[in-house]
């Protein structure tokens, strides 16, 4: 938003004037209050605040239950039972933290599906695009290692089985496996080391999602139509633009306010729906799981991890052509991290000269259809990998792949979009009505 013309923070008195010119921490809050936003962003636009709140909630919470959990494969889940009976408010604690994880991943993937559909990851916001997947990968991981923490039954082998795709990597793969578990078996180095990383990956989180607003800061904020803030003049700036203060403040803060209604209604009155019952009997290496499966929000990318087997033609002929060394699991572990490469890349596939999907006709069509394979990806991921459902998943990372790497670059090519508009301000009036663009906007725009 820098090259957008606006005004910025001048110091009036002494004290302003003495703290602006040894640390200009005054200066940086009224830019960013005050930055202009365009001023047609949708309720698609709430996100960003409700991953802001997700993330705090998370740090605090997790701060508080690190003082009562004890890391010990001996102690591990009668700490956490401690913390659910005997620690003030510790069983409200542990909800809000484990339900808050889940509000995190819905958030981020409408965040992420949101920026996918209207070309946020386009120039000049690639950067942007690829630290948001940075921070999506960092939540992974501190999910993760999160879920082993209880040491309830699908803790100990949903940390067995994870772990062990890393050594399915050829050559390298059982030094690696070995080195993150501390030694042979899931056990006691494990639990330690993913207790400390489980602390310390929020805190990079939050450093990375500084830079992430940083990078937005600078090249400005997408919008719905895809049209780029007009930056002659500061008079045509603002037909474009709102302050983000406090027309979005407070549409931000009315939007969570209703998400976090939903929230605690979970937290208060169905706790454990989205967890699983085997993780309150206690971790047992000698008794394996009917069926083990992840956290709801890896279960898309665990689909796509199971779909590829021995009996898939692509598998067979990686496997011919690279004498055996790329074995069927060790190509489900490609496609699963591959899912998330090929979304990252989203940038330098999508070749369509129109940002905004509004305005995309057939993008609309199979960008609809990817949202539909996301969920049927989710759901048989779920399920036992046996009877149909293989053949489900195969289906859904088939065409996943395809979305990104056929679909994606094809379209740019044979596409005819629809007109765009020519400025904000035209949008914004198409959708509003022309006396709330002449009056400055006296609420905050939804679509």
């Amino acid at each position: 938003m820098s090259g957008i013309p606006h005004d910025h923070y001048e110091p009036k008195t002494g004290l302003e004037k003495w703290v602006e010119s040894r640390l200009p921490v005054i200066g940086l809050i009224y830019d960013t209050l005050f930055i202009p936003t365009p001023k047609n962003l949708n309720w698609m636009w709430i996100w960003g605040i409700v991953l802001a709140f997700c993330l705090a909630l998370q740090i605090a919470t997790g701060i508080v239950l690190a003082m009562h959990y004890k890391a010990g494969v001996d102690i591990a889940f009668a700490s956490v039972e401690h913390i659910m009976r005997d620690v003030n408010a510790g069983h409200m604690l542990r909800y809000l933290h484990a339900n808050g994880a889940s509000l995190f991943f819905v958030a981020v993937y409408l965040h992420i599906f949101r920026g996918l559909f209207y070309g946020s990851y386009k120039a000049p916001r690639e950067i942007t695009w690829i630290i948001g997947m940075l921070i999506y990968l960092a939540m992974m991981a501190t999910a993760f290692m999160g879920y082993v923490l209880p040491w309830g039954q699908m803790s100990f082998w949903g940390a067995t089985v994870i772990t062990g795709l890393f050594g399915a990597i050829p050559f390298i793969g059982p030094s690696i496996q070995e080195w993150l578990l501390g030694g042979p078996a899931v056990g006691d180095p494990t639990l330690n080391r993913f207790f400390s990383l489980h602390y310390l990956l929020p805190f990079l989180i939050a450093g990375l999602v500084i830079v992430h607003i940083w990078a937005f800061h600078s090249t400005g904020n997408n919008n719905p139509s895809g049209v780029d803030v007009r930056r002659g003049s500061k008079a045509e700036a603002e037909k474009d633009t709102l302050p983000f203060w406090p027309y979005f403040v407070i549409k931000d803060l009315f939007a969570l306010a209703f998400v976090l209604i939903i929230f605690f209604a979970v937290v208060g009155f169905m706790p454990n729906y989205l967890g699983h019952p085997d993780n309150y009997v206690e971790a047992n290496p000698l008794q394996t799981p009917a069926h083990i499966v992840p956290e709801w929000y890896f279960l898309p990318f665990y689909a796509i991890l199971r779909a590829f087997d021995s009996e898939v033609w692509v598998v067979q002929f990686a496997s011919f052509v690279s004498f055996g060394i790329v074995d069927a699991k060790f190509f489900g572990v490609l496609a699963m991290f591959g899912a998330i490469v090929v979304m990252a890349l989203a940038p330098w596939l999508d070749t369509s000269s129109v940002r905004s999907g509004r305005y995309r006709p057939m993008f609309k069509w199979w960008f609809y259809l990817l949202c539909f394979d996301f969920m049927i990806l989710m759901w048989v991921g779920a399920q036992p990998p046996e009877g149909i459902y293989p053949y489900i998943a195969l289906m859904g990372a088939a065409y996943w792949f395809f979305y990104f790497l056929v679909v994606l670059p094809l379209l740019g090519v044979i596409e005819k979009p629809l007109p765009a508009v020519a400025t904000i301000e035209d949008d914004f009036n198409d959708h509003y009505g022309k006396a709330h663009g002449a009056s400055g906007a006296a609420t905050s725009p939804a679509e």
